[in-house]
């Protein structure tokens, strides 16, 4: 019996053998060739592509359409599966990979149309914008196919490569306007909904101005003076709120009077999901134009021919989402102007399944409340997505950059840029409607707008302020009077922002290591409040909460990765507003709605519940607002030893947010899991201060800048360029990331060279 065993047990072991022996033939089989030469009739000219020690590529043609080529090849080589994913997300087309259990996501993409409406806008666009994206497209198939073959991914999921088209590079912006802006349309939906069950008056007491205002201007909303709205037929059963993640970004800039160089300095991380491949490319172009020769440094989006995030050497520039308000939900007198529409989803198996959806005049329908609305929305319409932001890279100064802003077709961001001259400059960059009345609530038939078919051209600016300073971080920037023309698409509540603004006028010179130093930032000013409401009521509460006192004395006020205090409070916040706000949580449930869209917006009416104890949110379940406050910190201490047991020292804010960025495929395949992500490595930072990170989520990059002098400059990426697992590039950076090092932005040692000659 026991030989059988043994055998049994040696066999298996023999067949794991061949397994992994197999899997890693594979995977080698479609490792891209990073040196030799080739030959291709896409291009004119002969073209050079190099990875340096990180992977990073450096591109060397002779014009802007081969370099186009040359980076869509290298795209094609390292990241096509993810360049696939983000096409198929954006039209509504995963079903094709994954089946029935992506249909419910893709008809929420359908719903958008952005398949049809990139076709369209390709077709409008300029004729060398269209050989531009040709170009890049011919690089990305020719890249794929040297591979030779496909990636695991494709083989896992039996499906086909298709080929890379000029539509989907349009696509990819609209991936980004996904992310981007969803939350400004569900915002408002969230709003209304409110609206029809409770009035505008909980409207407004939700979405009062944050006590925390950054404004460049440092101008003030006006302040709440309503009263609070009473809660009728409340529904008292708890329910956990959704948190939205941070998307958006930091950017900050000082002029050249505070650094030592003259040039002026930016810093840039944009804070978007983690996942493996990282979203960001690193990128060198190099290439004439007009005589002289470019050289443009950054990321790259896998799936666009540009550098999204870099400098030329003479400027720099850098995005954080600007959250004006681009979207109305406009309500319907009747049915009788819509018309249906009718597609079919495909399936992996072959088969498919229809989709229908209800459009109208002004954009597709929703039934919000049972009653008819229409969505329109920016990404909607003809100016949202163009080829304009590549003119960047030509760019000369500020000046240069700023009359570029109104003319790109991207998701509005706050452009950050500064020159070697010394100057540096905020202005909104990306498609804005040019309707002068934005809404958080919906808008009648009547009074929708014929602007909403034009862009805005007239934006707000600064330049060069007296301070020498300049701050976003996706809360208003723009002055008090424009917030009115340009509304609220979902701000962030200011707390960040104001943060930074606040360490920029700590010092009176900077340098490269300081801005690095304060984009890693954790100081928990914030919650500041919140630690000392906690601390007060279990210091009235006996010895019960000795223990947990003793941790919240020695937080360290810091999101810092040995904290346990710093948990304690975060986690107190979000369950005292789960508490409060479980009556509206649960009525919208039954919608299949949420407050998740709205959620941010909620802290000064929570602290206004604070301090009032109004009688009709206090849950009957408890005799006082004592008993309900100190209720919200036993659900914190539950859920903790639920969690990561009953040992305090389980809950350091390290491990419970700890840094996890896995690939796609790892959950489906665990036993794949340690070949596909990135190491785990324990959290540093949160949402409401500069260094922002969470479990999968955080800062997507750190850049760090004066044009005139690259040698200091600094890019640090979370991951790897390449997305095959046993690519030397597929870990390349990370540690180095997680560990504060200064990865230089400049390509190091050239390790691999790939020359193309043209075929004439």
């Amino acid at each position: 019996m026991f030989k059988i065993i043994k055998w049994l047990l040696i066999g298996l072991f023999v067949v794991m053998l061949l397994a992994t022996g197999l899997v890693y033939g594979v995977l080698n089989l479609s490792l891209p060739a990073l040196d030799g030469r080739g030959k291709s009739d896409a291009i004119s000219q002969s073209v050079k592509i190099e990875r340096d020690t990180l992977g990073q590529a450096v591109i060397h043609a002779e014009n802007r359409l081969d370099a186009a080529y040359a980076l869509g090849f290298a795209h094609g080589q390292d990241r096509f599966f993810q360049m696939d994913l983000l096409r198929r997300n954006a039209a509504g087309e995963l079903s094709e990979l994954f089946g029935k259990a992506a249909i419910g996501l893709d008809k929420k993409m359908r719903f958008h149309q952005l398949r049809k409406r990139s076709q369209i806008a390709v077709a409008q666009l300029p004729a060398k914008d269209k050989a531009l994206l040709k170009a890049y497209a011919n690089g990305v198939n020719e890249g794929h196919a040297q591979v030779g073959y496909d990636s695991f991914e494709y083989l896992l999921t039996g499906a086909e490569a298709k080929p890379w088209q000029s539509e989907d590079s349009l696509l990819i912006i609209f991936s980004m306007y996904l992310d981007l802006q969803s939350t400004t349309f569900q915002r408002d939906k969230a709003l209304i909904e409110i609206e029809d069950l409770y009035g505008k008056e909980m409207v407004d007491f939700i979405t009062q101005p944050s006590l925390y205002q950054a404004a460049l201007d440092n101008s003030q909303l006006a302040p709440y003076d309503g009263g609070i709205p009473h809660l009728k037929d409340a529904q008292w059963a708890m329910t956990e709120i959704a948190d939205r993640k941070e998307l958006g970004s930091n950017n900050w800039a000082v002029t050249g009077q505070l650094t030592e160089t003259g040039a002026a300095m930016l810093s840039d991380d944009m804070h978007l999901s983690f996942a493996v491949p990282i979203i960001w490319y690193r990128a060198q172009l190099n290439y004439p134009f007009n005589g002289e020769m470019q050289q443009i440094t950054g990321v790259s989006l896998p799936g666009a021919p540009a550098i999204v995030v870099g400098t030329n050497n003479k400027i720099a520039w850098g995005f954080t989402n600007g959250y004006l308000d681009t979207a109305d939900w406009v309500a319907l007198e009747s049915k009788e102007k819509t018309w249906q529409i009718d597609e079919p989803i495909l399936l992996n198996d072959g088969n498919s399944e229809n989709y229908a959806l209800t459009m109208s005049e002004y954009g597709p329908v929703k039934e919000i409340n049972g009653k008819p609305y229409a969505l329109s929305w920016v990404a909607h319409h003809e100016y949202a997505v163009d080829m304009e932001l590549l003119k960047l890279e030509q760019a000369n100064t500020v000046d240069d950059a700023l009359a570029l802003a109104a003319e790109v077709g991207i998701p509005v961001q706050n452009l950050m840029v500064v020159d070697d001259k010394g100057n540096a400059a905020w202005k909104n960059m990306g498609a804005v409607p040019a309707r002068k009345e934005p809404h958080q609530l919906a808008v009648a038939e009547q009074a929708y707008p014929a602007q909403w078919h034009e862009n805005e051209t007239q934006r707000p600016f600064v330049k060069n302020p007296d301070s020498g300073r300049l701050w976003t971080g996706n809360s208003r920037v723009v002055s008090a009077e424009d917030d009115q023309r340009f509304g609220n698409g979902a701000y962030a509540m200011g707390a960040r922002s104001a943060q930074i603004r606040d360490r920029l006028f700590e010092k009176q010179q900077f340098n490269e290591q300081d801005f690095y130093d304060l984009q890693h930032d954790n100081e928990a000013r914030f919650l500041t409040a919140w630690h000392k409401l906690l601390v007060k009521q279990l210091s009235a509460a006996g010895d019960k909460y000795a223990l947990y006192l003793k941790e919240l004395n020695n937080w360290q006020a810091c999101a810092c990765s040995d904290s346990i205090g710093y948990t304690l409070v975060k986690r107190y916040r979000s369950e005292v507003i789960n508490g409060l706000f479980s009556p509206l949580e649960n009525k919208l449930k039954a919608l299949d709605s949420s407050l998740k869209p709205v959620k941010r917006d909620l802290e000064p009416a929570v602290w206004q519940l604070i301090e009032a104890q109004p009688e009709a949110w206090l849950n009957p379940e408890y005799a006082n607002w004592n008993q309900q406050m100190l209720a919200a910190f036993d659900r914190v201490i539950t859920k903790l030893t639920e969690q990561y047991g009953n040992n305090p020292h389980s809950w350091q804010w390290g491990k419970v947010n700890e840094l996890v960025i896995e690939h796609p495929f790892a959950k489906q395949i665990p036993v794949l899991k340690s070949l596909l992500n990135m190491p785990t490595a324990p959290g540093f930072g949160d949402t409401f201060m500069p260094s922002v990170q969470g479990r999968s989520f955080g800062a997507s990059q750190r850049f760090i800048v004066q044009p005139g002098h690259l040698d200091k400059a600094i890019m640090a990426i979370p991951g790897g360029q390449s997305g095959h697992p046993l690519s030397e590039f597929y870990r390349a950076g990370f540690n180095d990331y997680v560990s504060n090092g200064l990865t230089p932005l400049l390509p190091q040692e050239i390790a691999h060279s790939i020359t193309i000659e043209a075929i004439n």
